[in-house]
């Protein structure tokens, strides 16, 4: 059952006026710091751009009784429950504890499959292009299978390419794997990767940031990214063009205080991987050996040059 602070804390996601709503991070900020009635009575006890563009929204979606919301979300709750989905918001000791240290934290999450703390606090996002080499493949399933022997969690975008081989690999290693969706709950992108994400339900859990209805757009794509990189102590990049949308996670990533880890052939092929590197804003990696030895470490640093050779390159 739903509590009646979830719900408040859902009505509060469901204003809009003018077919603007408030700044849902801002929210889940809020919320995270015990302001939930502050908020539900008109107040953003923050001071911040986006709280000073969101405080005239708020307060006239406030107009009307809080409760003239719940028709909306009665019907996403249904379909969540017809999905076989639950809901764990930052109100809640569910919440994963990664999501909790990042500024541009949702404040709720459908889910189906199982959330555990211990297992997710340890998640390491394996990402790449859609437009996979062989190579590229054969990479990020090593990573993934070394990873996961390890001890870490996968967690991933279920995108194509990179993502697939990511999740296909630590599910065939008996590994636990997160994916992140860029759609509401009760939907699949790409279709083809229906029957991946049923798998990864009974192995780990499958998570989206949006309503459930939510169907895919231009903008869901890249706030995926936010919580795939979130969740996450660190995000591994396999193969990213200029264009990718993991080139987007990294950026977010390092934005986010976590680690960077960039295959040392991505450095060497790619502007923007070399350009990361040498703002200090990511790490060039050649093994998982190294990748693990990163992860050691409770910070980011600046890059260090390696010399050993690209190991990834051998199954």
């Amino acid at each position: 059952m739903i509590t009646e602070a979830q719900m408040r804390l859902l009505a509060l996601c469901s204003i809009r006026v003018e077919g603007k709503s408030v700044d849902w991070a801002l929210i889940a900020r809020c919320v995270l710091r015990g302001h939930l009635d502050a908020l539900c009575e008109g107040t953003i006890p923050e001071e911040s751009a986006s709280a000073k563009k969101a405080l005239p929204i708020l307060r006239h979606g406030l107009r009307a009784p809080l409760s003239d919301h719940t028709s909306r979300i009665d019907e996403e709750l249904r379909l969540a429950e017809k999905a076989g989905a639950n809901l764990t918001t930052v109100l809640d000791s569910s919440y994963p504890e990664n999501l909790r240290s990042v500024p541009d934290l949702p404040p709720f999450l459908f889910f189906r499959g199982d959330l555990f703390a211990e297992a997710d606090k340890n998640s390491v996002a394996v990402v790449g292009t859609r437009d996979a080499s062989d190579i590229g493949l054969s990479r990020a399933k090593r990573v993934a299978r070394e990873l996961g022997e390890a001890g870490f969690t996968i967690s991933s975008g279920l995108a194509r390419g990179i993502d697939t081989a990511a999740h296909e690999t630590a599910l065939h290693f008996e590994r636990r794997t997160l994916a992140v969706l860029g759609t509401g709950i009760t939907r699949c992108y790409p279709k083809e990767n229906a029957g991946l994400l049923e798998q990864i339900t009974q192995s780990g859990a499958v998570l989206s940031q949006f309503w459930p209805s939510r169907s895919p757009g231009r903008d869901t794509f890249p706030r995926r990214n936010h919580v795939t990189s979130g969740i996450s102590l660190a995000s591994v990049v396999i193969e990213a063009s200029r264009t990718s949308g993991a080139k987007m996670q990294a950026r977010v990533a390092s934005e986010q205080g976590r680690h960077v880890l960039l295959l040392r052939s991505l450095v060497e092929t790619q502007e923007w991987a070399r350009k990361m590197v040498e703002s200090g804003r990511a790490t060039t990696v050649d093994s998982t050996t190294q990748i693990i030895e990163r992860l050691r470490d409770p910070t980011p640093t600046r890059h260090q040059p390696l010399t050993e050779q690209l190991r990834l390159d051998v199954e």
